[in-house]
């Protein structure tokens, strides 16, 4: 165990590199700079600004310098944002992406394993239909449709929610629905086929030739193995939705990290895309690993170090 804990942490610091490498060649490769604008600046104070941040140095020298401080956790100044850190824009922004993330993730796994479940034991009845309608609905619109509608109903039509902002725990419903549309009806399609797949399996058939609980059967022996699928797949999901929806938090006007992810693209901020790059890389990584244990506490028969028994 701990060897294997060893090479993945190992093949975690290879891959974050390459992603930091890879990133910092392509984002210099692109024409244009952080401080060019659509007002000309004059030669000297252009100089003297790259001066100071140190890009009118050699790639490879402001690459071994970028990296040696990205070891010691430091992320860089935002060459956009006077007076702020990378470390303090991820500091004060991705504990509300965070939260709307937590709350995103809920609803998915919780409706899409329920529904899909619901939909796989009355295959080919009303339940079944009623499911597949509203997860190919979920999986067809995309969320900013889905958000601009709840924000019509639910806040300037009944009144109900809150329209946009953030502060109060009212304010984090209506992104949360608009963000968990699409997982959910994936988690739900994915939940049925498994569980179609699994209740077909000739061990089923003996349990219920043994005369165990219907109960039983399904919720220890089927459920048990049809959720692997999801497992996987919500290692990836939660590291995107954690780390905030440009357009769902721009709808609602939320303060989040996503924003961030597109403007610094715009803005050529190399700092800030190098470190959101390296956050979520890091995050994304850390979760595909919690899922690799997260299998062999579910299915016995999986191991970390010899694969599948």
């Amino acid at each position: 165990m701990l060897g294997y804990l060893i090479r993945r942490i190992l093949s975690a610091i290879f891959a974050v590199w390459i992603v930091i490498t890879v990133t910092f060649v392509f984002m210099h490769a692109i024409p244009g700079g952080p401080f060019q604008t659509e007002k000309a600046i004059p030669p000297a104070i252009k100089a003297n600004i790259e001066a100071r941040y140190k890009l009118d140095q050699p790639l490879h020298i402001q690459y071994v310098d970028y990296l040696s401080h990205v070891v010691r956790g430091d992320l860089g100044p935002s060459f956009k944002y006077r007076g702020q850190t990378v470390n303090g824009i991820i500091a004060e922004r991705f504990p509300i992406s965070m939260q709307l993330g937590l709350l995103t993730f809920t609803i998915a796994i919780i409706v899409g394993v329920g529904a899909g479940i619901l939909a796989a034991l009355y295959q080919g009845r009303i339940p079944d239909y009623i499911t597949m309608f509203f997860s190919t609905i979920g999986i067809s619109v995309p969320s900013f449709i889905l958000g601009t509608l709840l924000m019509y109903f639910l806040a300037f039509k009944w009144g109900l929610l809150p329209a946009a902002m953030w502060g109060t725990p009212q304010h984090i419903i209506m992104p949360a629905m608009a963000l968990a549309g699409l997982p959910t009806a994936f988690i739900a399609r994915l939940t049925r086929s498994s569980m179609l797949d699994v209740l077909n399996q000739d061990y089923m058939r003996t349990a219920l030739a043994k005369g165990l609980p219907r109960w039983r059967i399904i919720w220890i022996h089927a459920v048990k193995n049809a959720i692997i699928p999801v497992i996987t797949y919500s290692g990836p999901l939660l590291a995107a939705i954690l780390t905030g929806s440009f357009i769902v938090e721009n709808i609602f006007a939320i303060p989040g990290l996503g924003k961030h992810f597109v403007t610094s693209i715009y803005n050529r901020d190399y700092t800030v895309i190098l470190g959101l790059t390296i956050f979520y890389s890091i995050l994304l990584i850390g979760l595909n690993m919690f899922v690799d244990f997260a299998y062999t506490m579910i299915d016995p028969r999986i191991k970390l170090l010899g694969g599948k028994e």
